[in-house]
């Protein structure tokens, strides 16, 4: 598997945005929620961001309205899953180092 960490912080909030089947406005709700509006995605950004998931497979097409503005959903896959579960695992790390300071 090619290298896929670390992941931006953009990445990181959307891949957690879709654990459940979710679409473009409610990822970039739940972003700005879960940060408390400090991150927030624009629509280049966000659609940019999935365009590149979706090629590498950590997100896919869960539901497509089929009305005339063809709202689709999105939901991480099991490669997804692991990918997140590794930044998760490096931020930790990060986190587990920089408590090492407290001792100075």
């Amino acid at each position: 598997m090619e290298k896929n960490t670390p992941l931006t912080e953009s990445l990181f909030y959307i891949l957690l945005s879709v654990r459940k089947p979710n679409h473009g406005y409610g990822i970039i709700q739940e972003v700005e929620k879960l940060t408390g509006g400090r991150v927030v995605l624009g629509p280049g950004t966000l659609y940019g961001a999935i365009q590149a998931m979706t090629a590498k497979g950590w997100i896919r097409i869960y539901s497509q309205e089929t009305d005339s503005r063809k709202k689709k959903e999105y939901v991480i896959t099991e490669l997804g899953r692991e990918i997140f579960r590794e930044e998760k695992a490096r931020l930790g790390e990060l986190l587990a180092n920089a408590e090492l300071m407290d001792n100075y």
